[in-house]
């Protein structure tokens, strides 16, 4: 088995284990409601919305906080969790970016050092994307993923939403 919040790395990016006392820093970046538009909840930027999405982030215990080494600047938060449903298989998911990031690459770079991290120890990795967050399902085309479903999924204290699965597997 593998760490849920393992410490990842390259040149420009950290992921690091989220924390309980990160949330006033995530939700200085999370409170843009720019980030939100696509999402099925598109709430998320209000502070008691966001601190419900932030404790089932704690509560997960696979949630990262994304860091802009050039900067140190907290960059976004993700996610790696897990679905009975799906054998063999890491999911990650609950990305956002501060809108400053959107364009520049790092959500490829963040997608690659997980899906490389995960892979080696499943044989797929899920996505779970909202139905309308178009920009969230270029992106992840971007990165080989291939649409493989659709599923009512439901976020921690808010109402089921559809969502489009995406996968990538260790022999693609």
């Amino acid at each position: 088995m593998f760490n849920l919040q393992p410490t990842l790395e390259n040149d420009e990016i950290l992921l690091t284990p989220l924390q309980a006392d990160d949330f006033e820093a995530l939700y200085a970046v999370a409170c843009d409601p720019k980030i939100w538009e696509q999402h099925p909840n598109k709430n998320r930027w209000q502070r008691d919305v966001f601190q419900n999405y932030f404790q089932g982030a704690i509560e997960s215990k696979g949630a990262l906080k994304i860091i802009d080494k050039t900067t140190g600047e907290i960059a976004g938060a993700t996610r790696i969790y897990f679905d009975k449903d799906f054998a063999d298989s890491a999911f990650v998911g609950y990305t956002f970016f501060a809108t400053k990031y959107w364009g520049k690459g790092i959500n490829p770079q963040v997608k690659q050092m997980m899906i490389d991290y995960l892979l080696q120890y499943v044989s797929q990795v899920i996505f779970q994307i909202g139905a309308n967050n178009i920009r969230s399902q270029i992106a992840i085309n971007r990165v080989g993923a291939i649409k493989i479903g659709e599923q009512e999924v439901a976020y921690y204290g808010e109402a089921s939403m559809l969502n489009f699965i995406y996968s990538i597997k260790k022999e693609d």
